[in-house]
């Protein structure tokens, strides 16, 4: 009996050290308790701006981009903790994962990582000071000041800085670039296009999170997972202003229709599309119908040709780098859009289509043009080269 208690009561000592253990070794139980404290008011947060409810909102923190928010079309708005990061008793920041949906264009949730900095109030709660996008990571352009919406036939178009006439002009180029697109490729695609036009080139860039240089020059581009399943996100048009302020009606016109062309075509554009293809696929879309002759939409390569200096083999990717060499760009893009254009014009539009999502289609780039080519258009890569640089001739010569 003696030895029986002995045991029991050494038993209830290690009981003691362990409970100890669980609450003063490193805190973790008290750090779940603060994430899973926080996860509850950012979910009140989610809510507030669903219900675009400005008094729960602030219960939740400060005001910051709430109103900037005002006239977006929302259809869920959700926060996910990753990570809390506590440097004093009532101070924190959080890494946090931001799930949302543009009501009526978006498939599935659009992802962003946000920053949280944080303070705890007198009754324990967390309070958000600041919510500002993630190292690394774009901004939203609500992020920029109070976003403008206007809804088109086929689009809808948001904007900061920008009037809203300058807005329903985007609309109409849109409205109009969609049924083009469709008529081209099919309408095997969502058939709408959101377009974000910041206020400046330097919004821009925040919404990309890449340097303005980057972008300098560019009129639009268009942002998605290449490769995207059917119910991945809608991808965004995202227009430089400057750059498309220089642009006449036709090249505005163009742009619109080359970017939307992107959307459509995103399901089957992958890691085995160059961009020769995939660009030139696009200009050839948005150069459809307008009557445009190569020595007006090629002037570069119709220069290049005129001096005998007729390109060896179609554009790399590396051709395409928007901070390289600005003739060997353009000469890059017009390249791709008379290949594209030779094999409309040669086995015809839809085989053009039925390439690009064979070549799209292959697992990796390794074969997938030599494959396509054979199996679509019955040629080899050397012939269909050497044929392409006689339509160069012949069409810039």
């Amino acid at each position: 009996m003696a030895g029986r208690g002995r045991a029991s009561g050494s038993g209830a000592v290690a009981l003691v050290l362990l409970l100890v253990c669980l609450v003063g070794c490193g805190g973790k139980p008290a750090a779940t308790t603060d994430r899973k404290d926080l996860q509850r008011v950012l979910d009140r947060r989610a809510s507030a701006v669903l219900d675009r409810d400005r008094t729960a909102f602030l219960r939740t923190g400060a005001l910051s981009w709430f109103e900037n928010l005002r006239g977006v079309p929302l259809a869920s708005w959700s926060y996910r903790v990753t990570a809390l990061h506590q440097s004093g008793d009532t101070t924190a920041t959080a890494d946090v994962e931001l799930r949302y949906q543009v009501q009526g264009y978006d498939k599935a949730p659009v992802t962003a990582g946000r920053t949280l900095t944080l303070s705890r109030e007198q009754d324990g709660q967390w309070y958000v000071d600041a919510e500002t996008p993630a190292e690394k990571s774009a901004q939203q352009l609500w992020d920029q000041g109070e976003v403008a919406v206007v809804r088109g036939a086929h689009s809808l178009v948001l904007g900061v800085g920008q009037t809203s006439e300058a807005l329903h002009r985007y609309a109409d180029l849109a409205d109009r670039a969609v049924p083009a697109v469709t008529g081209a490729w099919g309408p095997d695609w969502v058939g709408h296009v959101v377009v974000l036009v910041p206020k400046s080139l330097d919004g821009m860039a925040g919404l990309l999170g890449s340097p303005a240089s980057s972008y300098r020059g560019i009129a639009a581009v268009t942002t998605g997972e290449v490769g995207g399943a059917p119910n991945a996100p809608a991808d965004r048009v995202i227009v430089n202003p400057d750059a498309y302020a220089v642009l006449g009606a036709l090249g505005k016109q163009v742009v619109l229709t080359h970017e939307t062309t992107h959307v459509a075509t995103r399901a089957h554009t992958s890691a085995a599309t160059p961009l020769w293809l995939s660009e030139g696929y696009a200009d050839w879309v948005g150069y459809r119908g307008t009557g445009r002759t190569p020595d007006q939409a090629a002037p570069e390569l119709a220069r290049a040709v005129a001096d005998d200096e007729v390109p060896q083999a179609l554009p790399t990717d590396r051709d395409f780098g928007f901070s390289g060499d600005a003739t060997k760009l353009a000469q890059a893009y017009e390249g791709g859009w008379l290949a594209c254009r030779m094999i409309a014009g040669k086995w015809g539009e839809a085989k053009l289509g039925e390439f690009y999502r064979a070549v799209g289609d292959h697992r990796t780039r390794a074969g997938s043009v030599e494959g396509a080519l054979k199996k679509v258009l019955g040629t080899t890569p050397e012939e269909f080269t050497e044929a392409w640089r006689e339509y160069l001739r012949d069409q810039l010569g």
